[in-house]
């Protein structure tokens, strides 16, 4: 093989790796968007829910989200349950703030079994919520 096609192949295999690059870059982007549009909306939701809805209703929703993502084998949330738990006895806005930034830091501390865990928690709590209040047709 001749220095120039040497060249031209590792010219070749660059150009596919940045290529590949740009893309993991760009969905990468496009996931981060998401998520932090997904997570501002869950904020107004859970903010309007605390606001409009029973301390029993609430603790309820809490109850039914916490088995639905126990059964769905995400034991993982013991933390998150426990801080979610102190949120809610204490009952105050900046309590809940808080909960809300440490769960934040905590999803986004590693990788991409984060990222899983964070979507499946999401989903549950999309079927929790749908199962309590369903839309009426």
């Amino acid at each position: 093989m001749s220095e120039q096609e040497k060249n031209n192949e590792w010219d070749s295999l660059w150009q596919e790796y940045t290529k590949s690059l740009e893309n993991w870059k760009s969905l990468f982007e496009q996931i981060q968007t998401a998520s932090n549009e997904m997570q501002s909306k869950f904020n107004e939701v859970w903010e309007k829910a605390s606001i409009e809805s029973s301390n029993e209703t609430m603790k309820l929703f809490v109850e039914n989200w916490q088995k639905a993502m126990t059964d769905a084998g995400m034991n993982s949330f013991k933390e998150f349950s426990e801080n979610w738990q102190k949120a809610l006895n204490d009952s105050n806005m900046s309590t809940f703030k808080q909960f809300v930034e440490n769960w934040q830091k905590s999803l986004s501390s590693s990788g991409l079994e984060q990222m899983n865990a964070y979507g499946e928690m999401m989903k549950k709590f999309t079927e929790t919520w749908g199962s309590m209040w369903p839309k009426s047709t």
